[in-house]
């Protein structure tokens, strides 16, 4: 099994920009809950249509898209995390300022331990939503290439 470097470079690259976006956005009060929920499930169908588009993927399998899904979920929200938590955290230290008050509350009395794991665990949750959000995004395009013909 060949691994294309360029392409898993282009996955990272476009996941973790639209991880660190939205972790910019997730600060906002009122728009921080969509961009979170747009996060965990649809950054593998924006990061799959961007690739397709630009003809640096071309799904062929199941397979590929759930991988896909799953690459691009796992690292936009490392990205996330690595924007979101510490301002969220300065924030409520310093400021006694939360954009959302559970959340705020929490990684104010979190060690830096609990911040990772929880970190990493929200990542694989959200790599285990984009590949099926992959997954239903192959199903769409199929179902679309095979109605032009």
């Amino acid at each position: 099994m060949d691994i294309n470097w360029i392409l898993l470079r282009q996955i990272t690259v476009l996941s973790a920009f639209f991880g660190l976006l939205i972790g910019a956005v997730t600060l906002i009060p009122y728009v921080g809950i969509v961009s979170f929920i747009f996060l965990i499930c649809f950054i593998a169908p924006l990061v799959i249509s961007i690739l397709i588009k630009f003809n640096c993927l071309s799904l062929t399998s199941i397979k590929d898209s759930i991988i896909v899904g799953a690459i691009a979920g796992f690292v936009a929200y490392m990205g996330f995390s690595v924007i979101y938590i510490p301002i969220s955290v300065i924030l409520m230290k310093f400021f006694h300022l939360a954009a959302n008050y559970g959340v705020g509350f929490m990684l104010q009395n979190a060690g830096f331990f609990i911040l990772v794991v929880v970190s990493v665990f929200m990542g694989v949750l959200g790599a285990t939503v984009n590949a099926f959000s992959g997954f239903l995004t192959f199903c769409v395009l199929d179902l679309l290439s095979s109605l032009k013909k």
